[in-house]
């Protein structure tokens, strides 16, 4: 028997002008690879790394190879252009391809970045149309919100076995949360919907499974459609999405805390200093005897505590009423040793229910300004009311996005532009990135 391991299949090229071969091939790949027109100084230098490989014997291709290893491992590859000052045209085709695309400009974009047409107004515009129409733009909705939202831990905890059996071994539902924002944001971005979407809106996309878990009737199949919602719904907007309900709780318990300083931060971009470092964390109890409330509130008796927490608590409390995984819950659930009524039932792991049903949530608040709510229905109405401050966040967000760069007290004027001239639109968030790439905080930054 033939115990030699087969060979590696691999294809040869061969040459019957190796040198010049080498030059054109080489020219080709180093202006696609380098995004942009390369300097014959770099030119120059790969070539003579090829020519010193096809002199020592080496053959065509692997000379090839050894030269365009160096090129995929130089700056001109790994980094975009960073010079000081304006973009020029491929700098700046650059740049929107991969904010909008994630990934190289096509040759359209090559061409107009060449001629200088893409520092042309009336040229710009209907190339945002064009990228945010083409189905390559769901790469960014995908990476905006994993860098955003926070989707990128989606994975980072499971819910607890004993306090959450019906959500074990269900990846229909999990494989579903991250899809409900993606295909939302992508339909604010299609249609242009105004700036208060982000907080609030009067439909979801959503399949079977997930409206399963909304109590959602009607929607039979695991295909996402858009879904009506009731006027009572909870539902609509951001935060009040499954995914979001996941990632901003630990699988065993949900902190208004944690969930609170969520909602400052990427929904209305406010600051929120970390604790100090002596200061600990608090833990739900999941025992029953105390709520995350009265937890919170001789927390809060500390004045030093008070001066964050008057402004993170509010909105987390609101969210109170979802649990882990984003289903509603009246109740808080406790463990099997705990206070409360047993629960009945058999999770998806086919054991049954051993947590009980503990104290009532309370999901009422105060906002900083002195503005009561009673639920998260009422929070979102009086968020939704500041357009304004919602829209300025999501720009910031975009712009750090985009350019890589913090926001200077210096970008100020450009992010006031972008909102006035957006106003009229709502703060449409399709509108809010052609504002984006006209203003020169793209450009510039």
């Amino acid at each position: 028997a033939n115990n030699k391991p087969p060979s590696r299949a691999h294809v040869v090229v061969k040459s019957q002008r190796p040198f010049e071969d080498a030059d054109r091939l080489l020219k080709n790949f180093l202006q696609h690879a380098y995004r942009r027109p390369a300097s014959q100084a770099d030119h120059r230098r790969f070539l003579k790394l090829i020519t010193k490989a096809l002199e020592s014997g080496h053959s065509f291709t692997d000379s090839m190879i050894a030269g365009y290893t160096a090129v995929l491992a130089s700056p001109g590859f790994l980094y975009h252009q960073a010079k000081q000052g304006p973009l020029d045209g491929h700098a700046l085709a650059e740049r929107l391809s991969y904010f909008l695309w994630n990934s190289p400009p096509d040759e359209r974009l090559r061409q107009i970045a060449t001629n200088g047409d893409i520092l042309n107004p009336f040229i710009k515009s209907p190339q945002v149309e064009r990228m945010l129409d083409d189905p390559k733009s769901r790469r960014f909705v995908d990476a905006f919100l994993d860098y955003w939202l926070d989707l990128r831990h989606m994975a980072a905890s499971d819910p607890d076995s004993e306090l959450y059996p019906e959500y074990q071994l269900d990846d229909a539902l999990v494989e579903s949360l991250p899809e409900e924002t993606r295909l939302y944001f992508h339909e604010l971005i299609k249609g242009n919907l105004g700036i208060r979407h982000v907080v609030d809106s009067d439909f979801i996309f959503i399949n079977e499974r997930l409206a399963t878990l909304y109590e959602i009737e009607g929607v039979s199949g695991a295909h996402f459609r858009p879904v009506e919602l009731a006027a009572n719904s909870p539902r609509g907007g951001l935060m009040t999405q499954a995914s979001i309900l996941k990632v901003t709780a630990n699988g065993t318990t949900s902190s208004p805390v944690t969930r609170g300083v969520w909602i400052m931060k990427r929904i209305l971009g406010q600051h929120i200093p970390p604790p100090p470092p002596s200061v600990q964390a608090i833990e739900s109890d999941i025992r029953g005897a105390k709520t995350i409330r009265e937890q919170l509130a001789r927390h809060r008796s500390d004045k030093s505590c008070n001066v964050c927490h008057v402004k993170i608590d509010p909105a987390g409390f609101a969210l109170e009423n979802f649990d882990v995984l984003g289903g509603w819950r009246d109740r808080y659930r406790t463990t099997r040793n705990g206070e409360g009524e047993a629960a009945s039932g058999v999770g998806h792991n086919g054991s049954h229910f051993r947590f009980r049903h503990g104290r009532n949530v309370d999901a009422s608040g105060k906002l900083p300004d002195g503005r009561p709510f009673q639920d998260i229905r009422e929070l979102k109405r009086l968020l939704s009311t500041d357009e304004k401050q919602l829209a300025h966040n999501l720009v910031e967000q975009l712009t750090i996005y985009a350019t890589g760069a913090p926001i200077r007290f210096s970008d100020r004027r450009h992010i006031e532009a972008i909102l006035r001239n957006s106003q009229s639109d709502n703060y449409g968030l399709r509108t809010l990135i052609h504002e984006l790439f006209k203003s020169d905080l793209f450009i510039d930054k």
